[in-house]
């Protein structure tokens, strides 16, 4: 075994995890590389050609950078451990007329207990990803803080990680910007790992068809939803949608109700297959609950405390005050935030730091249950 250890790592057959095997490779440490099968996009009934890091293309391209820089790679099928808690999570987050985040949830409880668990049986000391962000110890806990590549900067989907997972993680890439990895790729001979595009569909619907998606899960859901009623927030009926799972909070696009001004989906009522339109004034929220809060770099927040709260991927954030309780938190917007959607992820920033996150919930929260 190399003085600086064994590293199991997670390799995609993208840019970002190739160039942090190479790296790590290069630095001393015995690299493992580990391709993870999560879903097979045909048996969905999707037309689209399977791209991405499940494809055969993908495995084949990680294998190859193994193969070249003389380490071991394996590849692992945890396709079914993938359907239960990320696809069925996801269709079933729709129903109940929320939106899902499933690079959370695949994150959670599926990527990191996988490589953990892997890690063990193969006596790995360490595991990577090539995810654009960074992570250290501080007073006895494990902070992971933003990737230098402030566009890149996977931070926001890795609140949910386990304090025992990133005891152990590393993050090669995380004090790169993006532009650094594709020049080194290149210049280490890979040209066409250098060229590869980058992949912002979720990787089970590479058509970026969501809906479509569902129907295919769910045969039938359109025909029976079909016909429930637009109202506005007074609750006067105003036009027929197509379904309320077809809708997200914040949306204003292919709603298909003209009434003279911009309106977009500001609730939705699962029970009654009802989808409520606002103004833009009425979409602001000054309040926010969240539920099943994972803390990272602190154990606890024992009063008032003041944070950057982002409510989306590529939310620049909001300033805010938060207020936990138990494994919920209550949060209070300096300044109102619009298109708070109950099921994405709130996560909390001091700084570069993640103090943590949790799914934003319905008021109020107290009353809030989520099936996992």
């Amino acid at each position: 075994m190399s003085k600086k250890g064994r590293v199991l790592m997670a390799m995609s057959g993208g840019i970002d995890s190739s160039v942090a095997a190479i790296l790590l490779h290069e630095q001393g440490y015995e690299v493992i590389g580990l391709t993870m099968k999560t879903w097979d996009y045909a048996s969905s009934g999707g037309s689209k050609k399977e791209t991405g890091c499940c494809s055969l293309d993908s495995i084949n391209d990680a294998r190859a950078i193994a193969v070249e820089k003389g380490f071991p790679h394996y590849i692992i099928d945890i396709r079914e451990e993938f359907g239960n808690h990320v696809i069925d999570n996801f269709v079933e987050e729709y129903m109940a007329g929320r939106t899902p985040n499933p690079c959370v949830m695949c994150n959670t409880h599926i990527k990191w207990e996988a490589l953990l668990k892997r890690a063990d049986m193969m006596d790995c000391e360490f595991i990577a990803t090539g995810h654009y962000a960074n992570v250290r110890e501080e007073n006895g806990r494990y902070v992971v803080s933003k990737g230098l590549d402030d566009w890149k900067d996977q931070s926001y989907v890795l609140w949910g990680v386990s304090q025992e997972c990133l005891s152990r993680t590393m993050f090669p890439v995380g004090n790169f910007n993006k532009s650094v990895i594709r020049q080194m790729a290149f210049d280490m001979g890979f040209k066409d790992l250098a060229a590869k595009s980058e992949s912002y569909e979720i990787c089970f619907i590479p058509d970026n068809d969501y809906r479509g998606f569902i129907k295919r899960q769910l045969p039938g859901i359109e025909e029976k939803l079909a016909d429930g009623n637009f109202v506005t927030t007074s609750g006067k009926v105003i036009g027929k949608h197509r379904g309320y799972p077809f809708y997200t909070i914040g949306q204003r696009k292919g709603l298909e109700v003209a009434v003279g001004e911009p309106l977009y989906v500001t609730e939705i009522q699962p029970n009654l297959n009802t989808v409520v339109l606002g103004t833009y004034e009425e979409l602001k929220r000054q309040e926010m609950w969240v539920r099943d809060i994972n803390l990272i770099k602190y154990a606890s927040l024992e009063s008032k405390t003041e944070a950057i709260t982002r409510i989306r991927y590529k939310d620049k954030g909001t300033f805010s005050t938060l207020e936990q309780s138990g494994k919920n938190m209550k949060v209070t917007f300096h300044n109102a935030v619009t298109a708070v959607a109950p099921g994405q992820s709130a996560v909390f920033y001091e700084g570069n730091d993640v103090i943590g996150g949790g799914f934003i919930a319905k008021e109020p929260f107290i009353n809030e249950a989520r099936q996992q």
